[in-house]
């Protein structure tokens, strides 16, 4: 089984991490995405190929360079390297808020169970699991908390302002 959630529900992972375009080499088919170093140099090649396209970005890229290529994504990977940076966070809310991403935006690398529900809090609906961590349990960390005090892309009001 894939260590892989979707949209709070274990799934098998369609997609392919790409690396490595040369000039005159071919594109598999199938769903890939590419590092954002890949994607802005082989941008135009990318968007002719069939098959669903993402990007992978790190959490020091700046995401401007792909707010006006997002209607042609399906996909942004972004990278946890570590538990203690929370970087990632702030770019699925960019993603979501500012840029108005609809595709799915998945968390890699050091991904805790203490995080999923934050995580999904800021838009993010695909999440790769360690293998050290089990799925069923990380699945769990989704309704471990019933109520939300402040707005973010799951709930646009605070507390305060929602209805009873």
């Amino acid at each position: 089984m894939d260590n892989y959630i979707k949209d709070r529900k274990p799934d098998h992972d369609e997609w392919m991490p790409f690396t490595g375009l040369e000039e005159g080499s071919s594109l598999p088919s199938g769903d890939i995405y590419v590092p954002l170093e890949e994607w802005l140099q082989a941008r135009e090649t990318l968007l002719a190929r069939n098959g669903r396209l993402g990007v992978a970005v790190r959490n020091t890229d700046n995401l401007g360079i792909l707010k006006d290529d997002l209607e042609r994504l399906d996909l942004v990977v972004l990278e946890f390297p570590k538990m203690a940076d929370g970087r990632a966070f702030s770019q699925a809310r960019l993603l979501r808020e500012r840029y108005g991403f609809k595709g799915e935006i998945r968390a890699t690398g050091d991904i805790l169970h203490d995080q999923l529900f934050y995580m999904q809090r800021c838009g993010i609906n695909g999440f790769e699991i360690r293998e050290d961590q089990d799925i069923s349990s990380s699945l769990k960390a989704f309704d471990e908390m019933t109520i939300t005090y402040q707005p973010a892309c799951d709930e646009e009001f605070p507390i305060w302002r929602r209805e009873k």
